[in-house]
């Protein structure tokens, strides 16, 4: 179930996120549903699909965060 376009995120993701961390989104997803396909690289009982958003949320906050208000910016270095 890769997403080929960001307008295939699920509606959180394209809600919440600006188009960049959206990207950022997309292309961890990808990935780590090409790289967890075997259950044995997976911890605990996790399905794929799980495993992919938790490796697309961490690789969205690398780069963004929230702000005071709960909308997400990019971190400043």
């Amino acid at each position: 179930m890769p997403y080929k376009s960001n307008s295939e995120l699920p509606e959180t993701v394209r809600e919440n996120l600006p188009d960049h961390g959206q990207d950022i989104y997309r292309e961890a997803f990808n990935s780590a549903w090409e790289e967890y396909a075997d259950p044995s690289e997976r911890r605990g009982n996790e399905s794929r699909e799980e495993v992919a958003h938790k490796v697309a949320w961490s690789a969205v906050k690398k780069v963004y965060e929230k702000d005071s208000r709960g909308n997400w910016v990019e971190k400043k270095d």
